[in-house]
């Protein structure tokens, strides 16, 4: 039987695409559940449970999801695999790579390479260092643009109508729990246009700075950002800053002449 004539499915979700459907299953993990029963996928996704035990079911099949030996479910490793093939992550990643790490062992410290995807960041690589403290966001996992430092340089160099949206929402800086006002954000923002470099500052879990600069590929578009984030009192901002902006800047001009090849060719 077809899922969409499956009567235990309600008539809104066999309207729903199957594609739609898988998304919505494989949505329900996050990086505090990465092992889901069948009963949380079923839950978290909204589905009945007998369609998810049949999404599942295929998925495992396809490699896009795997059962534990005590049967949870995880992302299976071919998600992974394609995932891995993106350009905004797989390439930049694999240009910037050895950059990054030279700014690491110069640092001593992490550093982050983040693109924007609508309105948030996403880390799509990390370098990090154990005396350096805990940094909050994993590799794939999203950022706010408005309380990150990778997030107010991409922010700062995103289209108006995103900043206008951003400035619009939530502005509250979490675990902080402070509201950043709009014209405060502003303000902020027209500061990295002009310095080129964002720095923030969180408090707890652990205090930590966050020294960031844009990343541009041709035509001086705006792609990523990259930062440096270190426990505060540990090293002086204003020292990483030259580093950054000039590591930034050297990814930058890689990107344009990968740009200007690839045209030529």
């Amino acid at each position: 039987m077809g899922l969409d004539n499956d009567p235990d499915v309600p008539a809104k979700i066999t309207g729903e695409p199957v594609l739609d459907r898988a998304f919505r299953l494989l949505g329900a993990f996050s990086a505090a559940e990465e092992r889901l029963s069948l009963t949380s996928l079923s839950v978290r996704s909204g589905l009945p449970k007998s369609t998810a035990l049949r999404m599942a079911s295929r998925l495992v099949e396809l490699g896009a999801m795997e059962r534990t030996d005590d049967g949870l479910y995880v992302i299976g490793l071919r998600l992974y695999e394609i995932a891995s093939l993106a350009p905004r992550s797989h390439g930049l990643r694999a240009l910037a790579l050895p950059y990054m790490e030279d700014l690491h062992l110069a640092t001593g410290q992490h550093v982050l390479l983040a693109v924007r995807d609508g309105h948030e960041a996403v880390l799509i690589e990390r370098l990090s260092a154990h005396q350096a403290g805990r940094v909050m966001y994993r590799v794939g996992g999203r950022m706010p643009l408005h309380a990150t430092g990778v997030g107010l340089a991409l922010l700062a160099y995103a289209p108006g109508e995103v900043q206008e949206e951003i400035l619009r929402g939530d502005l509250t800086l979490q675990p902080e729990n402070l509201v950043r006002t709009p014209p405060e954000l502003r303000r902020i923002l027209a500061r990295v246009r002009v310095e080129g470099i964002a720095t923030t500052m969180r408090p707890y879990p652990d205090p930590m700075v966050s020294v960031a600069a844009p990343i541009f590929g041709a035509r001086k578009v705006m792609v990523a950002a990259l930062s440096v984030v270190a426990p505060t009192g540990s090293v002086d901002a204003g020292s990483l800053r030259p580093a950054v902006v000039a590591v930034a800047r050297a990814i930058s001009r890689q990107l344009g002449q990968r740009d200007v090849e690839t045209r030529m060719t």
